[in-house]
């Protein structure tokens, strides 16, 4: 399950630790959250080239602890202060709806 909309904070959330590729960034979410956000390949390469197209993430090729080549994504300064938004969107929504079935 992953809740509409927060795919792109999760995954600048979890570049925030450190450069990782997609299928590191998709295990890094499900294991954070508790194996309630399960990302789907499909969903995920698709995010990560639009937030390389607005410049929140760089990519590149590096050799993985398995010794593959594979493709790490990379926070960048504009990528923080996107998550800086995202954070505080969600804090807003989220509040409201507790707020709601209170």
């Amino acid at each position: 399950m992953l809740l509409q909309g927060t795919l792109e904070m999760l995954v600048l959330r979890t570049l925030l630790l450190e450069p990782m590729h997609g299928w590191g960034i998709a295990q890094r979410v499900e294991q954070i959250s508790g194996g309630v956000f399960a990302v789907q390949q499909g969903s995920l390469y698709p995010a990560l080239q639009r937030m390389k197209r607005r410049g929140w993430i760089t990519a590149g090729w590096r050799t993985t602890e398995n010794n593959r080549r594979a493709r790490y994504y990379e926070l960048t300064a504009a990528g923080r202060r996107q998550l800086d938004i995202e954070r505080a969107t969600w804090e807003q929504a989220s509040t409201a709806v507790n707020l709601v079935l209170a």
